[in-house]
């Protein structure tokens, strides 16, 4: 089976008065149809400039290079405004963290949904669109009853279903969550989380997860990718990433969770390096403290560990010196 979404090599440069801004650097990922990958990472890392570039919403500012961007089997390369708009929504849609922005304040929620509709199935009648509307409300968990009020009357975890109703309109095969759940309390996180695993399992929705949040991530994904400095430093599937940890920036996040890095609350040292001015080799050396002397002058490959585990790192180059992971376990095995 074929990837519904295939990036090889994409870069992400946006050219400021400061200099050139590198977001994204050789970025590679497929997703599979009706797969979950979590897409992990601190802020700023890159992971929501990823999601504009597959949708072609970059500013004009951004220069995007790449050796392949594909979607449902169509390139993407060059972008071209007629042709990403024949794609947004019906083939990929982009959900937005924040419900409050996504939704127009002055419409009701009811109309807002019945204009995306109209646009991917503009021959639909007036009441073919008003059934489809409340399908589409009934399918993430709204009443029928609240199309007709306005965002601001509505919880925040109610304006997330909407935003997620407005991107089903189109019946799309990819979907692109940009922590659709931070803005939310945990319990109405968990609904939205369960809300994306059903579309997955009922209409084979392949989800890209933006999130910072691991637990998220194992809860929910396949697969996870974890982003540094706009660079995939490991990957694999979340058993993988959670029980076999490879990057030592990886073993961080993890240790900064409650009860993985014992009983003090781990915190990694420094900050991510501006991607305006990054340093030579590797980006996370200088926070690193298993960084060898060749971190800072070369970048380190993907070495693989399995057939779908790989991590960045020179600590898995045959050469490299044995080092116990502080989670537990050695890193050569």
């Amino acid at each position: 089976m074929s990837p519904v979404l295939d990036i090889q090599d994409l870069s992400v440069v946006f050219h400021t008065p400061q200099g050139d801004l590198h977001a994204l650097r050789k970025v590679s990922l497929t997703l599979e149809p009706g797969e979950i990958l979590a897409l992990v990472g601190e802020s700023g890392c890159g992971k929501s400039v990823l999601c504009r570039a597959v949708c072609g919403l970059l500013p004009a500012s951004a220069s995007v290079r790449a050796e392949g961007l594909t979607l449902d089997g169509v390139s993407l390369l060059p972008p071209e405004e007629r042709r990403l708009r024949r794609l947004r929504g019906r083939v990929c849609a982009l959900v937005l963290q924040n419900p409050a922005a996504a939704l127009c304040p002055t419409l009701p929620v009811g109309r807002q949904i019945a204009g995306a509709v109209r646009l991917h199935a503009p021959r639909l009648s007036r009441g073919e669109v008003r059934r489809r509307v409340g399908e589409l409300l009934e399918q993430v968990g709204v009443p029928r009853s609240r199309a007709g009020e306005f965002p601001c009357a509505l919880s925040g975890g109610l304006c997330q279903r909407c935003a997620l109703a407005i991107a089903l309109a189109g019946e799309p095969k990819v979907l692109l969550a940009d922590e659709p759940t931070t803005a939310l309390d945990v319990t109405v996180q968990a609904q939205i989380l369960d809300l994306l695993e059903e579309l997955r399992r009922t209409l084979g929705t392949a989800v890209l997860l933006v999130t910072h949040d691991l637990g998220v991530a194992a809860q929910t994904a396949d697969r996870v990718a974890v982003m540094y400095a706009g660079r995939v430093v490991e990957t694999g599937t979340a058993e993988e990433i959670f029980a076999d940890p490879r990057h030592p920036y990886t073993w961080g996040l993890l240790r900064s969770l409650p009860g993985r890095g014992g009983e003090t609350l781990y915190s990694i040292p420094g900050s991510a390096p501006s991607p305006l001015h990054l340093p030579p080799g590797d980006a996370f050396a200088c926070r690193n403290e298993y960084a060898l002397a060749i971190d800072y002058e070369e970048e380190p490959p993907m070495f693989p560990v399995t057939k779908t585990h790989a991590a960045a790192t020179w600590l898995l180059d045959p050469r490299a010196p044995r080092v116990t992971p502080p989670l537990g376990g050695a890193l050569h095995d």
